[in-house]
């Protein structure tokens, strides 16, 4: 049996700091930040469509369309990001961000859906 002769890293720990750890979580941040303004804009076209009259139900599955699609893509951030924080890239505050967009993209499909 062998003991182990340096410091290994377990699950849980920091990353040791250095260039490499900064370079990678730059790219974490970036494709995450770049994940959640995709995920703005969609929610942010959701709440901009306004049915201009009775007839237009078309706005109304055009506002839900954008909203969920939305809910999707922050689906897919809050995983990139769960990844990022297990992998010890970026922390756990990171968190926030998919969570604001979910609620707002589950509030325009449901209690600030536009009405006719």
């Amino acid at each position: 049996m062998s003991a182990s002769t340096g410091p290994v890293a377990g699950v849980g720990e920091r990353r040791q700091p250095g260039a490499a750890g900064r370079v990678g979580t730059a790219v974490c941040a970036v494709v995450v930040i770049v994940g959640h303004l995709v995920t703005g804009f969609v929610a942010l076209t959701a709440y901009m469509v306004e049915p201009n009259g009775p007839w237009d139900k078309q706005a109304i599955t055009n506002s839900g369309i954008a909203a969920g699609i939305a809910l999707a893509l922050t689906v897919v951030t809050a995983l990139l990001t769960w990844l990022f924080v297990k992998a010890a890239w970026l922390r756990s505050w990171w968190f926030a961000l998919p969570a604001v967009l979910a609620v707002a993209a589950i509030l325009r499909l449901t209690l600030l859906a536009p009405e006719l």
